[in-house]
Formats: structure tokens, sequence, C-alpha cells
């Protein structure tokens, strides 16, 4: 028995309600949710809302989802364990290693909505650029990054369970992704973004109150001081090999500077090869693309910079009290692998309510990442594999009960793969350190794929499978040169982590060079991607949706004069028709604008990961400098301040860009208490523009008028003088508004 299930400080019940009760509040949620969005705004849920969500998804929104889709069980666990092993810079390490990625995925965000508008996956650009036998190597390799991040939240979050409440690991495994698979069938991606919200307010929260306890009001420790004080006389009696003086207070370690460059590696698969990132992307209002990457990459940071560094250097500060819960037992190592550091110095800080906070933590944080897992499979199952290969097609009503049946099978299959991981013995942070080696080989060749039009159709097929296998040798032949035996220990260890993941990640600039001037450059036009990629047809769901509940309702006055009112989906398509008229250089401008973006980002990008990988921590490793009491003192300061910028950044920032929203539903609400509905009636008749279903349909008429180049609406043909039935019902609503 390990030394951490000895000691068990809440009941199993505890980690049931959690995992069941506070999914089904989700769940339960999230299906109200859905009939608000329908009634207030008209949000209909067709195949492309289900993947999209109209593609008008703002700043705040997409920044706090970025926030919660890359705040996993690991990057709450895996950091901790960093601090506890390595000191203050694991945490460093671990943060800046995982943040460049997403600020410099804005980049491919930006040149995906610029080049391929209508993509719901990056494999979908790879297919229209390469063909069938290069997009079945990314879908491949796109599954495989899928599978080894689900892997590790639920490996990961299963542990903290078990260790916190004693719940039945298998049982955890099987349970967590139940609430999140049902909300996801309601909401599609949109309840990604909505629950993704709701679970980066609870995490900054809980971070809040253990940064207050351990540096401010707790009777165990209490301030930066105390801390300080505590950590330095560890030098003496537990020096960490490797690290500037044997501190803990310094960031010069070796094996963290073996981690951070493992990190690096690894982490640009799991972002780059994430459809679940390019989900978001696609979804993004054009305008939200380049900010909602940037500042959610930083409001990020502070998430593992303060949670790892708060609660590794308490768990190092008090395992050698009686407030540590195993006192006086250690942790083993395989619980420290298994990201046991976090739950243990919660319940060492702040007792059984240190336990609830944590438990609570890394449910939220693999509850959302799986959320975002779940629908970037499906959208690959759907689009790359169903739509292209079985059923090219097939209607939206047949895509969506595809995309549903794709995030149960999924969701399941992967229960069963995580409970095979735990009884074969391997842990979470194994599993995250391996990933690099497995996925790092086709992360540049899918970069270049939106970024260089040289790339060739060979070297865009071959480097994953190229890059891969070397990655996978080299790591194996380290590690049996280095320690003889071949075993999941001795392939965990540093160098041997290490060698493969370089490989994977280096060995492209080689190899694609050199296969595509071996085969002739590519020189692909961009506008291809305009007319290969396709949105799906959404009249039959709008219609079946809609039926006369969803109809722009006229007055009895209104409908004296118009006595054949026309089908409700037509109504809705033709008022977009309308709109669409009014906006019909919109796209040439959003174009142009995310050109403008790119070029700016580029150079934020710089700048920032520059700062980030170089300019902050080398100087500070290579000076070997140990950390003196006011330069940790000012250290904790930036970090609250830091987190206070998440704190505005995903929690606040939203609910005001989002107010005028917030007003309408709210009002709409209050109307229908109030026994007003028919002024809710009045109001949306009035406002149509106002509508989720006319907005979503204006994007797609404009999109589809670029794609025939012939700027042909449904109802009417651009600049032909020609006024369509929807001009009619437009000047019969305006009518009504004045009277």
């Amino acid at each position: 028995m390990s030394s951490a299930a000895q000691y068990v400080p809440l009941p199993q019940s505890a980690g049931y309600a959690v995992v069941v009760g506070l999914g089904a509040v989700f769940a339960f949620g999230m299906m109200l949710t859905t009939y608000v969005l329908r009634r207030y705004n008209r949000e209909i849920m067709t195949a492309e809302e289900f993947a999209t969500a109209g593609r008008s998804v703002k700043t705040g929104l997409i920044s706090a989802a970025v926030v919660s889709s890359w705040t996993w069980a690991a990057t709450l666990l895996t950091s901790t364990t960093q601090v506890y092993n390595n000191g203050v810079s694991g945490a460093y390490y671990y943060a800046a290693g995982a943040c460049c990625q997403i600020i410099l995925f804005s980049c491919l965000a930006i040149k995906g909505k610029e080049r391929a508008p209508a993509a719901h996956s990056y494999l979908e650009i790879v297919k229209a650029r390469y063909g069938k036998q290069t997009h079945s190597v990314y879908v491949f390799w796109g599954f495989c990054t899928n599978i080894l991040v689900t892997s590790m939240l639920l490996t990961g979050g299963s542990a903290v369970v078990h260790d916190l409440t004693g719940m039945n690991t298998v049982a955890a495994c099987l349970l967590l992704p139940l609430g999140v698979v049902v909300y996801t069938l309601f909401g599609g991606i949109k309840a990604t973004f909505l629950t993704d919200y709701v679970h980066t307010v609870v995490i900054v929260i809980i971070i809040l109150v253990f940064a207050f306890s351990a540096f401010a009001t707790s009777d165990r420790l209490g301030s930066p001081e105390v801390v300080w004080d505590i950590i330095t006389k560890l030098a003496d009696t537990k020096p960490r090999e490797g690290n500037a003086g044997g501190s803990y207070l310094t960031m010069h370690s070796r094996s963290g500077g073996i981690f951070f460059v493992i990190n690096l590696v690894g982490n640009f698969g799991t972002v780059f090869l994430d459809n679940g990132y390019f989900n978001k992307a696609f979804a993004a209002d054009p305008a939200a693309a380049m900010p909602g990457y940037v500042l959610g990459g930083l409001a990020w940071f502070a998430i593992p910079m303060l949670t790892a560094t708060t609660m590794g250097l308490t768990a190092l500060a008090l395992e050698n009290t009686s407030y540590w819960p195993t006192y006086p037992l250690k942790m083993s190592s395989a619980e420290v692998n298994a990201g046991l550091v976090l739950p243990n110095a919660a319940v060492a800080l702040l007792g059984k309510g240190g336990a609830a906070c944590s438990l609570l933590l890394v449910f939220m944080a693999v509850t959302s990442a799986m959320s975002a897992e779940l629908i970037a499979v499906s959208t690959i199952f759907t689009y790359d594999i169903f739509r292209t290969y079985i059923d090219p097609k097939a209607s939206g009503k047949k895509l969506m009960i595809m995309s549903h049946c794709s995030v149960i099978v999924y969701a399941y299959v992967m229960a069963g793969f995580a409970i095979g991981l735990y009884y074969a013995g391997v842990s979470m942070g194994y599993l995250y350190e391996m990933m690099g080696v497995i996925i790092g080989g086709a992360v540049l060749p899918s970069a270049l794929t939106l970024l260089s039009k040289r790339q060739s159709v060979q070297a865009a097929t071959w480097t994953p499978p190229i890059a891969t296998g070397l990655a996978i040798m080299s790591w194996l032949i380290c590690t049996k040169k280095k320690f003889g035996t071949v075993n999941v220990d001795t392939t965990f260890e540093d160098d041997a982590m290490l060698t493969g993941n370089v490989v994977a990640l280096l060995s492209p600039l080689i190899i694609i060079p050199i296969l595509t001037f071996s085969f002739k450059p590519q020189i692909f036009d961009w506008e291809l991607l305009k007319t290969r990629i396709t949105r799906v047809d959404e009249d039959e769901e709008i219609l079946d949706a809609t039926g006369n509940e969803f109809g722009f309702h006229q007055d009895e006055e209104a409908s004296e004069t118009n006595e054949k009112i026309h089908p409700v989906k037509s109504q809705i398509s033709m008022i977009a028709s309308d709109l669409a008229e009014l906006h019909k250089d919109r796209l040439d401008e959003e174009t142009k604008m995310l050109a403008r973006s790119f070029k700016i980002v580029v150079a934020v990008c710089v700048v920032l990961t520059l700062c980030l990988i170089i300019l902050w921590p080398m100087p500070m490793y290579g000076t070997s400098y140990i950390f003196s009491k006011k330069f940790f003192t000012g250290w904790i300061v930036v970090l609250f301040i830091w987190i206070f910028f998440t704190l505005f950044m995903v929690v606040i920032y939203p609910v005001w860009e989002g107010r005028e929203g917030l007003r309408d539903t709210f009002r709409g609400i209050y109307w229908d208490l109030s026994g007003q509905s028919h002024k809710l009636r009045e109001w949306q008749n009035a406002n149509p523009e106002r509508m989720h279903a006319v907005r979503s349909q204006v994007g797609a008429q404009l999109l589809a008028a670029s794609q025939s180049k012939a700027q042909v609406l449904e109802g009417k043909t651009l600049n032909d003088g020609y006024t369509s039935p929807a001009g009619e019902i437009s000047r019969d609503l305006a009518d009504v508004k004045e009277k």
C-alpha cells in the first residue's frame, strides 16, 4: 500500500459527489443554457454550429477557452512536481516552456482563418493541399495527439481523486468523462467555450486561495519570508543535486533545464497538432484570433507559475512537519510521478478544506480540457473521415449524428485505455515527457502546410514517420547505452527523454529541405483552399429546428398585409441575404485585417518568445543566482500581479465584452417571467440582425458568394438591381417596428 493511501482526507462519497454530482450539474446547466440561447438569441444547433459556434466568438471567451483548454491536470500536477523536485525553476520552466507555443500558435490561427475560412479542422487544409495520402498521415498523428492528451487527463485526474477520496481508480476513469460527454453533446463547441469560462473562474479562485494562504494568512507558513527561510535551509539538509549550491531557490538546475527542453518540444506537438486549438481558431471572430491567443497565452502563464511555486514550495516546507498527511512517511517516487504532490501539499496547508479545493481544482482542469478533446476528435472523425471518405454529400443532420456518436465512443475508448495504463503502471508524468517523442516529428511539416507554399507533397507526407522513427530509435538507444536495460523506469530518465524529444522536433529541419528539393518544391496557390473546403449546407437543419417557433413573427396587422407568410427558413435566409448585401465587402476587409494582424503577431511572438526562453531565464541560469529574501518576495509579488491580470482577462473581460448579449438575454427572461412574451417576439422581429442564426447565415452566404466568385446569394444576385422577397420582409419588419 502506498504511503498516500494510508491517509485519505475525504470520504469516497466526496469523490463520487464531485465526479458524478458536479458533472451532472454542469450537464444540466449546459442543457439549460442551450435552451436559453435557443429561445433568446435564436441559436440553432446545426453541424456547423456544433463544430464552429457560428465563427463569431469574441476575444474574452477565446482567451478563457485557451486558458482552460491548456490547463490540463498535468499543468497543475506536473508543474508542482517539478518545483518539488527542482525548486522554483521548475515552475518557470513549465510555464515558459508551454506558454510560447500558444503565443506562436496565434500565427497559425490567423493564417488558418485567412486562407481557409470555411475549414473545420487543420486536416481539411492538409487534404485540400496535398491529397488523400498525406491527409491520412496527419489524421493518424492528429489522433495520436488527442489520445496522448486525453490519457494524461484521465490518468492524472483519476490518481488525484483516488488519493484524496479513496475512490476506485477504475471507477474514476469511467465516470470522469460522463458529465463532459452529456454537455458536449448538447452544446457542441459552444458548450466548451461556456464551460471553459466557468471552469476557469473556479480554477483562478482556488489558486488565489492557495496563494494567499501560503504567503499571507496561514499560521503554518503565512509569508514569503517564512517560506524563504525554510526552503533555504533545505540546501543544507536536503540539497538538490545539479542545482546551484544545492538550493531550491535558483534558476540554475540541470534537471530543470533538461525538463525545459523536453517541455518545449513536447508542447509544440500538443498545440500545433491538437485540432482542439484549431477548432477554437476557426470558431473565433476574425478580429479576436490574434488578441485571443496572445492574451490567453499570457494569462495562462500565471496559472502554472503561481500554482506550482505555491504548492511545490509548500510541499518542501511542510513535508517534515506533523501537518503533512502521511507524516513521518514521505511520498514514494511513484506517487510523485503520479502528480500527488499538489493534493498532499493542499492537505498540509489547509487540511480537509485543502483536499476539497484540490479535488475541485483537478476536476475542473480534467473536464474542461476533456471537452475540447472530445470536440477535436469528433471534428476529425466527422469532417476528415466520414465526410471525406464515406459520405461526401452527407447532410448536416447526418454529420450531427456522426459527431455525437464519435464523442461517446471516443470518451469511453479512452476511459478503457486509461484503465489499461493504470494497470501497466504508466503515470501521467511519463506520458507528458514521452509525447514529444511520438508527435514532435509532425510539428514543423504541419505548420509549413499553412505557412510555406513551397513545401512538397513528399516532404509533408514522409517527414512525420521518418522523424518519429528516428526519435524513438534515439530514445531507446540512449536508454540502453546509459542504463543497460529498457523498461518504463529507465526510458523515463532525463537524458533518454531529452534525446528522443530533441531528435523528434529538430530532425525535420534536415528532412524537409532534402525531400522538398529532391522532388521539386510545390508552388501552391492559397486561393485553392477557399474553394476546396466548404461549409455544410444548414438549410435542412434550420428548417427542422425552427418550424413556426423560430419564425420572425408578425403581428396581426402585419399578417393582414402579408397573408402568405414565407417559410421560416426562407425568412431567416432572406433576411440574412439582405444583410449580406449591406456587408458584401466584409470578407475582403476581414482578409486584409488578418493579413495585417499576421505581421503584428509575428513581431509580438518573436519578442515574447525571446523574452520567455532566453532573456528572462538564461542570465539567471548562467550566473547561478540564488534568490535572496528580498528577491524572492519580489518574485512572489510579481506572480500575484500576474494572476490578477489573468483574473481580469478571463473572468471579467468576457462578461464586459458580452454585456449586450447578456442584457438582451436577461431582458427576454424578465419578459417571459412577467407574462410579456409578446415583447420578446416584437423585439426579435424588429432586430433580426441581432439574432445568432441570422448572423451565422450572413457569414455563410458571404462565404458561399466568395467561393462561387459569382457573388450570388440566396434570393438575389448582388449588384443586379433586383429586390428579393427578403427586401419586402425587411420593409414589413420596419413597419412593425415603427408602429
